[in-house]
């Protein structure tokens, strides 16, 4: 997840050097929409998986169950973000 957002720090930065914005044209603006909002939920699932290595731990302690249910929800929510990256990289990328 640090890789792939680091890796979009340097083509945004890229891609503003050759002045190439959301403005540019329809392509730019659907590219840093969709990139932006993948990135913004990969943000999301860390910010989760942290919480739920460190304060959250303690759930596992007191209700195991629950902790377990927790993690798996954010394994759902972790395989439904690279689903979407699967599709959305041909799509971006390759066509």
């Amino acid at each position: 997840a640090l890789v792939f957002l680091v890796i979009k720090y340097f083509e945004y930065s890229s891609k503003f050097q050759h002045h190439h914005f959301p403005s540019t044209n329809t392509f730019f603006g659907i590219y840093f929409t969709l990139t932006g909002l993948h990135g913004l939920h990969i943000v999301g699932g860390i910010v989760v998986m942290l919480w739920l290595l460190g304060p959250g731990a303690k759930l596992f302690h007191e209700s195991p169950e629950r902790y377990t249910n927790r993690i798996e929800g954010l394994g759902l929510y972790w395989h439904f973000v690279d689903l979407v990256w699967i599709f959305l990289f041909p799509v971006l990328y390759l066509l």
